[in-house]
């Protein structure tokens, strides 16, 4: 499999040093990568639909459009692409939440940083890719795994919510057991995708979107220490 990289700058040092180093990753972890390279955001947005990349790393503070910015194009386009922030400006890591950002790398770029976080950016995108196929009274419907926000349970009728909703005759743990760890069961009547989940409070999760989920009592600790342990 080809991975395809691209790289983001408007310093021709830090790009030809970032690009140095995915090709070293690439070579120690036996990966095949495509690297490209541009100087601005808009010369990448010009080439994007030619490229499609499935990994990006970019500079913040640019001439023109910003990298977070081009990272919520980037998003709109392509819900699985991997997005990499590489800055010397601290103050901007909130922001990459609202694209979901993989990681934040502060320059000077470790090589070791570099290399973990490339490791975890191919993991994800494997896991990203991992779909769920289930019949509605009308269709049949193929979702990958990476946009349902949250799974509603009513007897044996399950309400799956995505781009849209699905009500399906499934049992809350038939469809458990094609989850992955991302998701969790929160009380009697729903799975939370724990990287829709925006905040928390002792009485509703919130997810990004602006929906939210009841909380049962005791369960707070259980939700934080699941979010936890799936960041690390």
């Amino acid at each position: 499999m080809n991975v395809k990289i691209c790289i983001c700058d408007d310093s021709s040092e830090e790009r030809a040093f970032i690009n140095a180093l995915v090709r070293e990753w690439a070579r120690q972890s036996g990966t095949d990568v495509s690297v490209c390279e541009f100087p601005t955001a808009e010369a990448f947005l010009f080439e994007y639909e030619d490229l499609v990349p499935d990994l990006v790393l970019l500079d913040i503070e640019m001439p023109g459009m910003n990298g977070v910015e081009l990272a919520k194009r980037l998003r709109e386009r392509n819900k699985l692409i991997q997005i990499i922030f590489i800055t010397g400006f601290s103050e901007y890591i909130a922001e990459g939440y609202e694209v979901a950002a993989l990681h934040y790398l502060i320059k000077p770029v470790s090589p070791k940083k570099l290399f973990s976080t490339l490791d975890r950016a191919l993991e994800k995108q494997e896991i990203d890719g991992r779909k769920i196929v289930f019949k509605t009274s009308a269709e049949t419907v193929q979702l990958l795994l990476y946009e349902i926000r949250y799974i509603e349970v009513m007897k044996n009728y399950i309400t799956v919510y995505a781009e849209g909703s699905y009500t399906v005759k499934r049992t809350l743990k038939e469809i458990e057991r094609e989850l992955d760890e991302r998701f969790l069961r929160v009380g009697r009547s729903y799975i939370v995708n724990l990287h829709y989940v925006s905040r928390v409070t002792r009485s509703e999760i919130f997810l990004r979107g602006g929906e939210s989920v009841p909380l049962p009592r005791g369960a707070y600790e259980t939700v934080n220490r699941g979010i936890i342990n799936l960041k690390r």
